[in-house]
């Protein structure tokens, strides 16, 4: 089996569920630049071929398409009018797959796409492949019926974390470590600034000697004050000595509609505070259990649940860490690999 991916921005986490697939596949990607900021430094396998989409022109990319002869085509979303030209010409042919992460809001532009997008959309893709049952609702309002929609889409890389969570669980049993961490861009839709602002509250009305590491980039100056560090970008294979020195992850994101950075922090043992925007929390996060959600954007309610953190004792934040753990290995890269190969096999037997 020949797959070929149509994909915007490369990630870490899709490159080694694209290695686990290189086991019983022969895989080929099509990818856009490195995001300027986000400069992730990427190690290819050799068994996965990368082409630059940049380096072809849409002839070319139909040439280049044909070369490789693919059993299967599975693109990121329809934003790329010539990943759509291309999938469309192998409708019905093969299985052509659409990748979306949409949450269904029921806005006017959503009903338009769906009004549009049942009889466009069915016209290049035989199937779907979201990451969770909000995307699924969505995706079935465009025309896709459950029994060629998948989820699980997004798959952090699930042993490195692991790893994370068992090399640092004795030193958080003796001494849990009083540290919040973000993780992710410098934007207003990440909700960074009422994380601050939250945090700077508490520590102002409270005695308490809890801080905030927060790594990323982007157009919000960093705030200053003496309980939050910031880290700038950090390359993944540099995190290890900051993360074992943190003990409760925090995405406040006004808008998120996934979310792979929380089941990478939920694998590596830490409890989550999490918005109620952040679609991974369908996933990983039960609310008391493993952690806290808020509704995205209220910052009164993001600083109790921060509050309900700084008052539990290290016992029950050590069973969190553990729930959190546990509730990350449902999404791993070899039922990514299967899901692929179930799809391929399914259109098969039509």
């Amino acid at each position: 089996m020949t797959v070929l991916f149509l994909y915007t921005e490369l990630a870490d986490y899709f490159l080694k569920c694209c290695d686990e697939l290189a086991k019983q596949a022969e895989v080929h990607i099509v990818r856009w630049p490195v995001n300027k900021e986000a400069p992730f430094q990427f190690t290819f396998s050799e068994k996965i071929k990368i082409y630059d989409k940049n380096n072809y022109t849409l002839t070319q990319l139909k040439e280049l398409v044909q070369k490789i002869n693919p059993g299967i085509i599975i693109c990121s979303g329809w934003i790329d009018k010539d990943y759509l030209s291309i999938t469309k010409s192998y409708h019905s042919k093969i299985p052509t797959v659409l990748t979306c992460d949409t949450h269904w809001k029921g806005t006017l532009k959503q009903y338009l796409a769906v009004t549009l997008g049942r009889f466009y959309l069915q016209q290049i893709f035989s199937n779907a492949w979201v990451p969770g049952q909000i995307q699924a609702n969505y995706v079935s309002k465009l025309g896709f019926k459950k029994a060629v929609t998948n989820t699980g889409f997004y798959c952090c890389d699930l042993e490195k974390f692991n790893a994370v969570y068992t090399l640092n669980k004795q030193s958080k049993e003796n001494n849990f470590p009083k540290r919040f961490l973000y993780v992710g861009r410098y934007y207003n839709f990440k909700g960074i600034n009422n994380l601050w602002q939250a945090f700077i509250e508490l520590k102002n009305e409270t005695n308490n000697d809890w801080e905030l590491w927060c790594l990323g980039v982007g157009d919000i100056e960093p705030v200053k004050h003496n309980s939050i560090r910031h880290f700038g970008f950090v390359q993944p294979n540099d995190l290890e000595p900051i993360v074992k020195q943190c003990g409760v992850f925090v995405l406040p994101s006004l808008f998120e509609p996934w979310g792979v950075v929380v089941q990478e922090y939920a694998a590596s043992g830490f409890p989550l505070i999490l918005s109620n925007a952040v679609g991974a929390s369908e996933a990983f996060l039960s609310d008391g259990e493993n952690g806290f959600s808020f509704p995205a954007g209220n910052v009164e309610s993001l600083k109790n649940q921060l509050k309900k953190i700084m008052n539990l004792s290290s016992k029950e934040l050590l069973l969190m860490s553990d729930k959190s753990h546990e509730k990350a290995q449902t999404i791993n890269r070899q039922n990514w690999a299967t899901t692929i190969i179930k799809m391929y096999n399914g259109f098969q037997k039509k």
